[in-house]
């Protein structure tokens, strides 16, 4: 029998500023299950989370947690105001039995040290903070709204790793594709209000989208034929049997009103690039080009040929230096050695990650327009701003809105629709992907495949990466950058793995010169860090309690008249030992693998 699911929500309902944004929404999520949350920006799905998780009120519906269980909520913009330090801020999250190893644990793998205070850290970090003050308890539930914000490839994939070995239930936002493939195993789609499930991985999603919209858009053309042919017959049809007359009167005007309330399928965005004259077959080429700051060097004697129609993808850890790469292939940075030779009539668009390029006083057609009239010219074609606004999602009101106040994701549209409204034969996309829907991302792929000229791209999004690169330039650390043809799957079989995260020495100092060549390399080994030592020394203790609750279960079951007696006694009593069972041998196969690496070490 099906365990009880943990959170139920039925029947919700939520309305902001006289427009229903959650009409009729329901969600419900069993122990362990893992499902992600999917739909359009501004669809209402972070507004759901924060209800599933008792932050927001609805306006209807209910919602109910069984009893005793835990709930974590990755907050988009956490308040670490009142505590001394990360490392205080992620332990405030722990109960009574929670590991309180488990915080510093959490801080190092997200590359923070605990220490950092508040007041100083930036909107990533922040956010990285409150990522693990969310996975510390190991809850029962787990909401988590883009919890891949702010994070690097290596932070990514070590996330996936660490969501996976959890038995904590989830509901999952991202725009990460990759992601949302590997995780999940139930898909709630939250669409015009209302929210349809369907109990297969995003993987599936799409397909299955897709039928649900050519299903709806066959009974709405239905409905329509339907509505003229009643209409025909009150107009031209036998008037005698007056009762038959009004009831199918009445029924028209039903049909009528559901005709006037159906809402279609949210548009999709319409990216149309402007295109410059060729550009010579040439495009960039860097001789052995070398950038240090200080005494981190972030380019080291890097030799690359970028020719006309190339999809180059640029991945690393943060801090490897990936701005800087663009900014020295595009001549905006000299290099401290070596020579950056560009091509011939090359004209660049660069689409920043920051956005730092909006105006955040003027208004959505100002930035589209530059100011100048309400016209916008894409490919010699002159076309209005509000049609063009049309094309990126925006509505006409918003004409007039200022930048400011736009959403992230609204802000990356913008960004798109005036960037590739310029001619240009080279784009270079730092982060595009950032805050983008999915339905857009699939949009900005084909673009870039259908695109003449040549594109730069630094992305931590691996499904885009695999979509539209060529090749992808990959940090390999100390400033070296390697060269792989195709995207990130095959730059993985080619390279044997994916991208390592920088290693930090203390005080960003750097890491001590290498040994002569002539002097003998022992192989590396691995160490212990603060959570082996940890595991170490507390598994004996723990392999002795699961011994001890297993002696008391098979006490229980010994009883030969308890199937007869309490058969669902028995059950629980039979899933409790296996799970039990299942936990003592991942303990000692754990304690004897750090037993034998203490040994290895030299004890």
């Amino acid at each position: 029998m099906a365990a009880p699911p943990l959170l139920t929500l039925q029947n919700i309902a939520l309305t902001f500023g006289g427009t229903p944004l959650i009409q009729n929404a329901e969600l419900s999520i069993a122990p362990g299950e893992r499902a992600c949350l999917v739909g359009r920006n501004g669809s209402g799905k972070s507004t759901l989370l924060k209800i599933a998780a008792g932050l927001v009120e609805s306006d209807r519906g209910t919602r109910f947690v069984q009893p005793g269980a835990t709930i974590r909520y990755l907050a988009q913009e956490p308040d670490l105001g009142a505590f001394e330090s990360t490392l205080a801020y992620v332990e405030s999250g722990l109960g009574p039995g929670d590991d309180p190893y488990r915080a510093r644990y959490l801080l190092e793998q997200l590359g923070l040290t605990g220490e950092e205070q508040p007041a100083s850290l930036s909107g990533g970090e922040g956010r990285r903070a409150a990522l693990a003050h969310a996975l510390a308890p190991a809850p029962d539930i787990l909401l988590l709204d883009e919890p891949t914000n702010h994070l690097d490839l290596p932070a990514i994939e070590w996330l996936e790793s660490e969501l996976k070995s959890l038995r904590s239930a989830m509901v999952l936002i991202s725009h990460d594709r990759r992601f949302l493939e590997d995780l999940s195993e139930a898909t709630i789609w939250l669409d015009r209000g209302l929210t349809r499930r369907m109990d297969r991985g995003f993987a599936h999603f799409e397909a299955w989208r897709d039928a649900v919209l050519e299903q709806e858009e066959l009974d709405h053309h239905k409905l329509d034929r339907k509505l003229a042919a009643e209409a025909d017959w009150l107009r031209y049809g036998v008037t005698a049997r007056r009762k038959r007359n009004v009831r199918r009167l009445g029924n028209l005007h039903a049909m009528r009103q559901q005709y006037r309330e159906h809402r279609g399928a949210v548009g999709t965005v319409t990216m149309t690039l402007a295109e410059s004259e060729q550009s010579g077959t040439l495009v960039v080429e860097a001789d052995k080009i070398s950038k240090s700051y200080g005494e981190r060097t972030l380019v080291s004697d890097l030799s690359l040929r970028i020719l006309r129609g190339d999809r180059l993808g640029i991945v690393g850890p943060n801090g490897a230096g990936k701005t800087t790469l663009i900014n020295l292939l595009t001549g905006v940075t000299k290099p401290d050695e070596g020579r950056i030779r560009l091509g011939s009539n090359l004209q660049m668009i660069t689409l920043d990650q920051r956005r730092m390029s909006l105006d955040p006083n003027a208004t959505v057609a100002e930035t589209l327009t530059g100011g100048r009239g309400d016209t916008v010219v894409i490919g010699g074609i002159t076309k209005h701003v509000i049609g063009y606004m049309k094309d990126f999602l925006f509505a006409p009101e918003q004409a007039r809105t200022p930048v400011s106040v736009l959403s992230g994701g609204e802000r990356n549209r913008l960004m798109l629709a005036r960037a590739l409204a310029q001619p240009s034969n080279l784009l270079v996309l730092d982060e595009p992907t950032n805050d983008l829907d999915l339905e857009t991302l699939d949009l900005l792929q084909e673009m870039i495949t259908d695109y003449a000229g040549t594109v730069i791209l630094v992305s931590h999004d691996r499904d885009f990466l695999d979509r539209t690169a060529s090749s992808l330039l990959v940090s390999e650390g100390e400033g070296v950058w390697n060269e792989y043809a195709g995207g990130y799957t095959d730059m993985i079989r080619q390279r044997g793995q994916g991208v390592q995260a920088r290693v930090i020495a203390k005080d960003d100092k750097p890491r001590a010169a290498p040994k002569s060549a002539s002097a003998p390399t022992a192989p590396a080994r691995r160490k212990m860090n603060f959570n082996d030592q940890h595991d170490l020394k507390t598994l004996p203790a723990k392999i002795g309690e699961i011994e001890a609750k297993i002696a008391k279960v098979q006490a229980i079951m010994a009883d030969p008249q308890l199937y007869a007696r309490d058969p669902e006694r028995f059950q629980k009593a039979s899933m409790a030992l296996a799970t039990l069972q299942s936990d003592l041998s991942a303990s000692e196969d754990r304690w004897i693998e750090l037993e034998m690496l203490k040994d290895e070490l030299g004890g």
